[in-house]
């Protein structure tokens, strides 16, 4: 039963260009082009691991003592003190749909428990929230940490598509399909890119919790199917174009981030400025009207379809869809920037902590509170 539903799976029709099959395209010493490995795509996962170990290493001796060179601290709101009827429904409230925050009515039940005022309970759940929140230099060593991968991926993606063909002239993506072999170089690209996006998903869990958990958690697994589909399809040549696009500007919306936290705020503004046009320019501009494009209308012209490729483009077309949100998002906080004279708030996928001062002028109607945007 498991063989059948594998041979279903990986139906020849289904994944494969029309009269080609799966021995086709396997990799062996008797083939004219080194082919792509489909079992390789087991490597990144490890590998993921690897990458978190690395990290852990470089936040802590290396990017934690800079952050601290700079003035930012390590510390957090004082503890609130153990309550345990408060903490019981502190706990309870986390864990209906993430819900944080205290209704109306349990704020006036649980002060007529306890014997106390609501501003006293309100009080109590402001600093138990904070209790929850990271130090700001755990945020400083995050996005410096995601900062050099993408600084490097990017760099090591121009040194090794420089002189390949399909990098300035994308039809090459498609001409001799699926007939094209894969080199070491972009081995690697490939099997560090994958590793890097499995790092984040399974990091999510414990990293900063951001307002776009979810939107960020489908970036993700997106990416890793997009990453996926493309290698075991042979279409790896149009997945280091879109690898490359990517990694560009995220390597300014981290280090703006990393500003802010470090309390440079010029800085940060111009950073944050680049970051803006950049992001406009490739994900607005080159990646619908280039790489999908091409994609879309290109690739029917110059090779037969198959289904597999109608679900690659579709994840292309996923992940248009989140830079159209995420744009919206951005724009938002460009607004508020100029409004404000510097760039306020995390940019893009802001921290899921609402501002207590936020919630001290509205201290009477706290379920208002959770609908607040971060500042």
């Amino acid at each position: 039963m498991l063989r059948y539903l594998l041979d279903k799976f990986w139906n020849e029709d289904v994944w494969l260009p029309p009269n080609t099959t799966w021995e086709d395209i396997k990799p062996g010493p008797d083939k004219v082009v080194v082919y792509n490995d489909h079992r390789h795509l087991l490597y990144p996962i490890p590998l993921a691991f690897v990458l978190i170990a690395l990290r852990h290493l470089i936040e802590n001796y290396w990017y934690a003592p800079f952050g601290k060179s700079l003035g930012i601290k390590n510390t957090r709101s004082k503890k609130a003190p153990i309550i345990p009827k408060l903490e019981a429904a502190y706990q309870e409230c986390s864990k209906i749909k993430h819900k944080q925050f205290f209704s109306r009515e349990q704020i006036c039940a649980l002060a007529k428990q306890l014997d106390m005022t609501e501003r006293q309970v309100e009080r109590w759940w402001r600093l138990r929230r904070s209790q929850d929140k990271p130090s700001t230099l755990v945020k400083f060593c995050e996005n410096a940490w995601r900062c050099t991968f993408y600084l490097y991926n990017f760099s090591y993606g121009v040194f090794i598509l420089w002189d390949k063909e399909w990098l300035w002239d994308i039809d090459q993506c498609y001409i001799g399909y699926p007939h094209q072999g894969v080199t070491s170089d972009i081995w690697w690209y490939y099997m560090i890119s994958s590793a890097f996006y499995w790092s984040l998903t399974f990091s999510q869990f414990w990293d900063v919790r951001r307002k776009d958990f979810w939107q960020m958690f489908v970036h993700h697994l997106a990416t890793i199917a997009l990453l996926s589909f493309s290698w075991v399809c042979n279409l790896h040549r149009i997945g280091t174009l879109v690898l490359l696009l990517h990694d560009c500007a995220d390597i300014f919306l981290e280090a703006a981030k990393a500003a802010k936290y470090a309390n440079y705020q010029k800085f940060c503004d111009v950073i944050f400025t680049i970051f803006t046009v950049l992001w406009i320019v490739t994900r607005l501009g080159i990646y619908p009207f280039f790489i999908i494009w091409s994609t879309s209308i290109r690739a029917p012209m110059l090779l037969p379809m198959f289904a597999a490729y109608y679900i690659f483009n579709s994840l292309l077309c996923l992940l248009l869809c989140l830079h159209m949100v995420w744009t919206w998002l951005i724009l938002q906080v460009a607004y508020k920037a100029i409004n404000a004279g510097k760039m306020e708030g995390d940019i893009r996928s802001s921290s899921s902590d609402v501002s207590d001062s936020s919630h001290q002028s509205n201290h009477s109607t706290p379920n208002r509170v959770n609908n607040k945007k971060d500042k």
